[in-house]
């Protein structure tokens, strides 16, 4: 399944510190938050998916890339965010998870469109993406399902999964009769973990949203069109048993998900595979909008720049890198439309804006191996004057690493494009920054930026963040 390493393993390890499917588990939140589902949805799904896959007799690696295919199978849908917000104008997290909730029939489709599509808006701007999309509706979607299960297969491998795996979440949007998308592939020549996932996925959308017995009717339903009809009648075969459903609302969930046989082989990661798999998710983070391709890498080399120039350790280099470059994956519970409008936001969209830094936190702070950054990543909009969000730190309780990221952020937003201005010159970021010297940003944490500038340490290739363990 898996590209085997014989990297050091992390040092002072905890029992999970290293734990693939906890790590990956814990990032399946932030999947959750793009796509619009309640918290958990990737966990139960891949509980869900794992059960029916042992039904069905899949053992040893077989079962491991199904276990880890339905866990990150929505790895590419923050590519197709901005692109869904500006089709249906709307709000992408809304209009994804509704959109789970549709029957299969075309009128079902046609319906969303006509009761979803521009709520709010001005009647002109609404009926133009009404009329549009009547119209261009196969393109469309083809196009938008496309870049997701693109997208999605592309970062599966950069996370070192097999081929399999990156298969099953390219085929995703496939339906056993033909009529998925983009490809329209039907039968067996859709990968057996992309058909397990998709059935999956509508069992547990349909049971969050109104029970076991809504789940069961919408698989068989959906059976021989959008699923395999041998894996729906075994789901629910094995779906007719109370017993099934009672594991997907315990709170020991996860637990129980983390110590099934899938998640225990080869299940320690190293330095260097975590930094892989955070430059993943960097990835998913800057995929949200078309303005931020590569900030999160772009923030991560920044800070390590800075952190390098001030001292810190080994140790806290690799600390401050992978924060850095974690800190916008609460912006995945950002609505699109606020991330991408060119205008000023009200208040209720700056609160929803605001509210990505403790999103961060919280995300962060379920991996252990990234306890001790969660803090330090969600903090990074604080102000020393105490003026910041989200919790109103001032420079008492502002740390050096968090003051890096700060700065570092700070200054690739300022140069780069944003939706609502082009990129600033150097020299004029770098004037606006010094003017929140003291109040906004730390004094000799800004006075190591124009020397790291000037210095050309920018443009050095950074040494691969695990050679700092190893």
């Amino acid at each position: 399944m898996f590209h085997r390493h014989d990297d050091q393993f992390f040092a002072n390890s905890t029992a999970d510190r290293g734990a693939l499917a906890g790590v990956l588990g814990a990032f399946s939140y932030a999947l959750d938050l793009t796509e619009g589902q309640p918290a958990g949805h990737s966990v139960r799904a891949c509980w869900i998916g794992t059960a029916l896959a042992r039904h069905v007799g899949l053992t040893g690696a077989a079962l491991r890339d199904i276990y880890y295919a339905v866990l990150l199978k929505d790895l590419g849908c923050s590519a197709n965010a901005a692109r869904v917000a500006q089709l249906f104008v709307g709000d992408d997290r809304k209009l994804k998870h509704d959109f789970k909730l549709i029957g299969p029939a075309p009128e079902d489709f046609g319906g969303f469109i006509m009761t979803e599509v521009g709520v709010g808006a001005l009647d002109d701007i609404r009926t133009d993406a009404v009329n549009h999309l009547l119209a261009n509706a196969p393109t469309e979607m083809t196009a938008i399902m496309a870049t997701r299960c693109t997208r999605g297969a592309d970062i599966a491998r950069s996370l070192r999964f097999s081929e399999t795996v990156a298969g099953a979440i390219a085929h995703l949007d496939e339906h056993w009769d033909g009529s998925g998308l983009p490809l329209g592939l039907a039968g067996e020549a859709i990968d057996l973990g992309a058909r397990i996932a998709l059935l999956a996925q509508v069992a547990d959308v349909f049971f969050t949203a109104a029970g076991p017995a809504a789940a069961r009717r919408e698989v068989a339903a959906r059976r021989g069109g959008w699923f395999d009809p041998a894996l729906a009648d075994a789901f629910l075969a094995i779906s007719a048993d109370p017993d099934f459903w009672e594991p997907l609302g315990a709170p020991d969930l996860e637990a129980r998900l983390f110590a099934l046989e899938p998640a225990r082989a080869n299940a320690t990661i190293d330095a260097a595979w975590l930094d892989d798999i955070v430059t993943g998710f960097g990835q998913v983070i800057d995929a949200k909008s078309p303005y931020t391709g590569g900030h999160s890498a772009r923030v991560g080399d920044i800070a390590a720049a800075l952190g390098a120039r001030l001292g810190l350790d080994a140790a806290a280099m690799v600390r401050l890198r992978h924060a850095a470059m974690l800190h916008d994956i609460g912006k995945l519970g950002v609505s699109s439309r606020i991330l991408e409008k060119p205008g000023r936001l009200d208040s209720g969209e700056w609160a929803e804006m605001q509210s990505h830094a403790a999103q961060t936190g919280a995300i962060l702070s379920r991996i252990s191996a990234m306890a001790d950054m969660a803090m330090v990543a969600a903090a990074h909009h604080e102000r020393l004057d105490g003026k910041g969000y989200p919790l109103g730190l001032d420079a008492r309780s502002i740390g050096l690493e968090t003051r890096i990221i700060t700065v570092a952020d700070f200054f690739d937003a300022l140069t780069a494009d944003r939706p609502y201005r082009a990129a600033l010159p150097v020299d004029e970021a770098l004037a606006i920054m010094a003017g929140e010297v003291g109040t906004g940003i730390d004094a000799d944490v800004f006075a190591a930026l124009p020397a790291a500038l000037a210095a050309g340490d920018l443009e050095k290739p950074l040494p691969h963040i695990g050679g700092a363990l190893s």
